[in-house]
C-alpha cells in the first residue's frame, strides 16, 4: 500500500512538472509575440502547442515474497599446469690446461692399450713356436718309432735265414741286429732332414770295426750314426770253414721328418 502511494505521489509531482514547464513556454511566446507587434514588421507566425496528459501508470502488484536461495559457494579454480620452458645450457667451456690434462690422460691411454696389444701377440707367436715344436718332437718320435720297428722286422727275418742255414759254411755275411739311431734335436727343432753313410769292417766275431763317415752328410747326423754303427751285429762270413774279416761294408741312414 505504502509503494502504490509513493508511486501516485511521484505521477502528480511529474503531472506538476509538466504543467509548469507548459506555462513558462506560453508566457515566453505571450512576451515575445507582444514585442514583435509593437514592431512595424510582417504579423508572426503562429506557434501551436499542446497539452498532452500521460496517463497514470497502473499500480502493480505487490511482488510475492520469494523464498531465500541458499548461496552457492563458488568452485575453487582449478591449477593449470604451465610447462617450464626449457632453458639449454651452454657446454662449459674447458679451460686450456684442463684439456690439455685431459689429452695427456687420453695419450697415455692409447699407448697402455697399445702395449697391451703387442705384449699379447707375442705371447700367441711364442705359444705357436712351442706347438709347432712339440708337434715335430712327436713327429721325430713316430718316425724313430717306425724305423726301430721297420729294423726288428728286418732282424727278426735276419734271424729266420740264419737259422735254416745252420752249421753250413755260408758265403755271405748276414746282420743279425740294427739299432735305428736318434734324432738330434738340434736337427729336429730346424727341420734339418737328410742321408747319411757310414762304412766298416765286419770281423770275424760278428763285429762292426773302423766305422767312418763317406759321402755327403750333414754335421749334425755324423755322431748319431757312428754310434749306431757300432752296436750293428753279424753273423760272420765263413770260407772253408774259417770266419773271415768283411771289409767295406756300408749302411745309409735315412733322416726324415713326416
Amino acid at each position: 500500500m505504502i509503494g502504490a502511494l509513493s508511486e501516485a505521489r511521484g505521477n502528480g509531482q511529474a503531472l506538476l512538472v509538466t504543467v509548469v514547464l507548459h506555462s513558462a513556454v506560453i508566457a515566453f511566446l505571450v512576451l515575445g509575440w507582444s514585442q514583435q507587434q509593437a514592431l512595424p514588421e510582417p504579423a508572426p507566425s503562429m506557434l501551436k502547442t499542446r497539452l498532452v496528459m500521460l496517463p497514470a501508470e497502473p499500480l502493480a502488484a505487490p511482488p510475492a515474497p520469494v523464498a531465500p536461495v541458499a548461496p552457492v559457494a563458488p568452485a575453487a579454480p582449478q591449477p593449470v599446469a604451465q610447462a617450464e620452458p626449457q632453458v639449454v645450457k651452454p657446454a662449459p667451456v674447458q679451460p686450456p690446461i684442463q684439456a690439455r690434462k685431459l689429452e695427456q690422460a687420453a695419450l697415455a691411454r692409447k699407448r697402455v692399450e697399445e702395449k697391451k696389444l703387442a705384449q699379447l701377440e707375442q705371447q700367441h707367436i711364442a705359444r705357436q713356436r712351442v706347438e709347432q715344436a712339440e708337434t715335430q718332437r712327436l713327429q721325430a718320435l713316430a718316425d724313430a718309432a717306425a724305423q726301430q720297428a721297420r729294423v726288428a722286422a728286418d732282424n727278426a727275418r735276419l734271424a729266420r735265414q740264419s737259422a735254416a742255414a745252420g752249421a753250413a759254411d755260408v758265403r755271405q755275411y748276414l746282420p743279425i741286429s740294427k739299432q735305428a739311431p736318434d734324432y738330434p734335436q738340434r736337427a729336429l727343432d730346424k727341420g734339418i732332414q737328410g742321408d747319411c753313410t757310414v762304412e766298416y769292417s765286419v770281423t770275424p766275431q760278428g763285429t762292426v770295426d773302423n766305422p767312418k763317415v763317406v759321402g755327403n752328410c750333414h754335421p749334425a747326423f755324423i755322431r748319431p750314426s757312428l754310434v749306431a754303427a757300432a752296436t750293428f751285429r753279424y753273423q760272420p762270413r765263413v770260407i772253408d770253414g774259417q770266419a773271415v774279416t768283411v771289409p767295406g761294408v756300408r749302411n745309409t741312414f735315412h733322416y726324415k721328418i713326416q
